[in-house]
């Protein structure tokens, strides 16, 4: 069943979509996880920190601001990092503390990931994060009893519900694609899923390993084409897509090698000419302006 929710906000005239950074290193990607254990991160070059303040200087050129969803593993170790990403107006917000599918995990593991990443971020900066995206997307109707766990530690916004069907590691399908409120035993929590337009029968998800595979006119088509039926978009990037030089993952199969470096070269200037093209804001402007 999916998450009960309650009709879609009003879209206004004007609302931004949502930009999102999602905020790892390439070796922490679910992807290279049967190649790359929690244990070996510290052995692996990172490159995290010098990717991150690219994309923050590419939204600086175009005066745009995002939500940066940190990992508390890369907050704990960067806080310079992060406290560049809050001065410089960005919404800060959680990704977990160890990039772990959270159908993966027990209630009380997944409890103790997103309490140690609040208290990673907060550490860094002073800010607290109430908004949360699950590596991954991986909050699927086996691991909604996460919702609850969220909003007993303060959350109030969740972007993990993927409402598409096919992938292998996330998708909601029956989920709502707008934003809506998911209503709980007791308390409730807003979700902005992340979204997709469609070309025919083909779904065109806006972001990610999808932005550097499809042209970037089918992108900012499937932008407006989300804009135009249940409002603001959400687009989402890494920072180690605008890094094609970043070091190769050794034994990882080929689907693996195929979603994590194809087109890599590209993306940097794909994200500085999208983001001139539509209008992009954190996703708590895109809520304060629907209220």
């Amino acid at each position: 069943m999916p998450p009960t929710s309650l009709p879609s906000l009003p879209l206004t005239a004007g609302v931004p979509n949502a930009l999102t950074v999602d905020v790892e290193d390439y070796f922490q990607v679910s992807a290279f996880a049967d190649r790359v254990t929690l244990q070996d991160w510290d052995k692996y070059e990172c490159r995290v920190e010098a990717n991150t303040d690219r994309i923050l200087e590419i939204f600086d050129q175009a005066s745009v601001q995002g939500t940066f969803f940190i990992l508390g593993w890369v907050a704990e170790r960067y806080p310079g990092l992060v406290k560049r990403i809050h001065a410089a107006g960005h919404e800060i917000a959680s990704h977990g503390y160890w990039h772990q599918l959270v159908y993966d995990l027990t209630p009380e593991e997944f409890a103790k990931d997103i309490s140690d990443s609040k208290d990673a971020i907060a550490n860094a900066c002073g800010a607290e994060a109430t908004a949360y995206r699950a590596p991954s997307f991986s909050i699927t109707p086996r691991s909604e009893w996460a919702l609850d766990i969220l909003i007993e530690q303060g959350f109030t916004l969740d972007s993990s519900i993927f409402p598409i069907k096919g992938h292998d590691r996330y998708g909601f399908p029956d989920a709502p694609k707008h934003i809506h409120t998911i209503e709980r035993e007791n308390e409730s929590l807003i979700e902005f899923p992340p979204t997709s337009g469609s070309l025919g029968p083909l779904p065109v998800p806006i972001g990610g390993g999808y932005f550097r595979l499809f042209p970037l006119a089918l992108t900012l088509r499937a932008i407006e084409q989300v804009r135009n039926s249940i409002g603001p978009g959400m687009f989402y990037i890494h920072p180690w897509e605008i890094d094609p030089n970043q070091p190769k993952i050794q034994g990882a199969s080929a689907k693996s090698r195929f979603r994590h470096y194809a087109n890599l070269r590209k993306t940097s200037e794909k994200l500085r000419r999208m983001i001139t093209k539509h209008s992009f804001a954190p996703i708590r402007n895109i809520l304060s302006d629907q209220e």
